[in-house]
This record gives structure tokens, C-alpha cells and sequence, in this order.
């Protein structure tokens, strides 16, 4: 096993029906540091409380590369809080986060919100999509507490509710929500606002995943069936690949052969060619 740079894609959308976009993402692959942030407050203010989220955790751990992730999350909460109270912004915005942190062949997902974190590993009968988020949510404190059933979730007219986000005034911190992991071959981890999970079901997100060739279309055809499905509101999404690639061959043989993606019948075409020019030179070498 290879432990390679981390490949991603990101995009952001404003939707159909938003004339602004208070989502923003932040993609910092020399950090090992990924987010996405969805601001609320109004025209303006939730842009100005999701760039504070990101920058704020950006520039934090660049410049103390041993503050934790969830020390750099309480810390955007109190710069959204003490910027409102400076006339930057308005009282009252606030943002959710889901930010993905990597080193090596672990990683952490810290989150405050309904911003969601997945988890995607391709198996020979498809893949498996794992939530790893737990939304701060009315709704979510409903089915924790036996009130609602989780198939019901999805449905309830207030879904939307949240029960905590960064910058909210009467929470001097925020309980942020985090788990550790360690990557395993070809996983993938998304990271989304909640304008792709309200237009775009999970068994839907799990499909795209299975039948895109890379991140890059992965992203691409998620945002595709969001605008399709009404793009209500801003949409925001980006997915990290594992850094974990296929165990190095070595020299000999195996550097003649390619590796089997993409389409099978044109990738088995190489491998004929590579072998019988291979053997076509061992001959060669033998007559002579």
C-alpha cells in the first residue's frame, strides 16, 4: 500500500431559486484541511459568517499546525460572534461546518450543524454510502428520542431546524461533533450543504458514486441531479479521495502491465500488446 497525494474535486452553486450564495468550501490539500460551510442570516450576513468559518480555520491551523481541528472550529465561533459585535456582518448570522482533516493514513471529521460528512468504499457489489454526520437538528432530536421513526426524517416539515450552529450568541462554546478513522483503499469521503441532501436522497448519492469514473465526475453529476431536482437552495459539495493507492508492483514483469480501469476490453488490448511485445523481446534476445 502507497500512501499518494489526495485527490479531490469542489464545486458551489448558488441553486435556482437564490440570487446569492452563502455557502463557500475551502480546499487545502498542502494542510490536509477540507470544509464546507453553509451561512444563514440573511442576504449578505450568511456570506459573511461562512468566510469567517473558513478563513478563521484556514489561517489558524497554518499558523499552529498542532491546534486541533475542533479548537479551530470553537475558535470560528467566536470570530463570527465578536465580527458581528464589531459592525461585521449582523447580529444573529452563524454558519454550520463539516471539515475533513488528514494525515497519513488517518483522518478527522469534526462538524457543528446539519452539514454532512459521507463515507464511501466501493466493494465488488457496488459500495457502501455511511453517514458519518449526526445533523444538530429539531428533527434529529426527534428521532433520538423515539418521537418520530429515522425513515421519517427525510419528510418532516422541519427538518430545516437547527439546534446549533458557529456564531450563535447565547452559546458561549458549541459541542462539536467529531470522529477519527483511518483510510482504507479507494474510499472516498463528501462533504455537502444541506442544498444536496434536501434535493438528492442517499440512495440516489450512493448510485452517482458507484457509476462515476472519478471525484471529478462524482462531483460533477451530484450537482447535476441537485439543479435537477429544483436547486432550492445554495448547493455546495466536494468529495477527498483516501490517500491510500494499489501496493507498488516493484520493478520486473509487472511495469509492463497497466492497471485495469476505465474500459476493461480496451485496458485488456494493452495488456495483450505489452505481453506479446514483451515476449516477442525475450525471444529476440535469446536468437541472438
Amino acid at each position: 500500500m502507497t500512501i499518494k497525494p489526495l485527490d479531490y474535486s469542489a464545486a458551489s452553486h448558488p441553486g435556482l431559486t437564490r440570487s446569492n450564495n452563502e455557502d463557500c468550501f475551502l480546499s487545502k490539500p498542502e494542510q490536509g484541511l477540507w470544509l464546507v460551510a453553509d451561512g444563514m442570516g440573511g442576504h449578505e450576513a450568511g456570506e459573511v459568517a461562512s468566510a469567517l468559518v473558513r478563513d478563521t480555520i484556514e489561517r489558524n491551523t497554518r499558523n499552529n499546525p498542532h491546534l486541533s481541528l475542533l479548537d479551530a472550529i470553537q475558535q470560528a465561533h467566536l470570530s463570527i460572534i465578536n465580527s458581528a459585535k464589531q459592525g461585521i456582518g449582523v447580529p444573529g448570522m452563524g454558519s454550520t461546518v463539516v471539515a475533513l482533516k488528514s494525515q497519513d493514513q488517518r483522518y478527522q471529521i469534526a462538524w457543528v450543524g446539519d452539514s454532512h460528512a459521507y463515507l464511501w468504499t466501493p466493494s465488488r457489489e457496488g459500495g457502501r454510502l455511511e453517514q458519518l454526520s449526526t445533523d444538530h437538528s429539531y428533527v434529529q432530536m426527534l428521532v433520538e428520542s423515539g418521537a418520530i421513526r429515522a425513515e421519517d426524517a427525510e419528510f418532516h416539515p422541519e427538518k430545516n431546524i437547527i439546534t446549533q450552529c458557529l456564531g450563535m450568541q447565547e452559546l458561549a462554546q458549541v459541542k462539536v461533533d467529531h470522529l477519527e478513522n483511518q483510510w482504507q483503499e479507494n474510499q472516498w469521503v463528501l462533504l455537502c450543504s444541506d442544498g444536496l441532501t434536501d434535493e438528492v436522497n442517499d440512495k440516489t448519492i450512493a448510485q452517482i458514486l458507484c457509476d462515476a469514473s472519478d471525484c471529478v465526475a462524482a462531483v460533477d453529476q451530484l450537482m447535476h441531479a441537485a439543479l435537477t431536482n429544483g436547486g432550492r437552495d445554495n448547493i455546495t459539495l466536494q468529495i477527498i479521495e483516501s490517500p491510500l493507492g494499489p501496493a507498488d508492483q516493484g520493478n520486473g514483469l509487472w511495469q509492463f502491465v497497466p492497471h485495469l480501469t476505465g474500459n476493461l476490453k480496451r485496458d485488456a488490448w494493452i495488456f495483450g500488446a505489452s505481453l506479446v511485445s514483451l515476449l516477442g523481446l525475450l525471444v529476440y534476445v535469446v536468437l541472438t
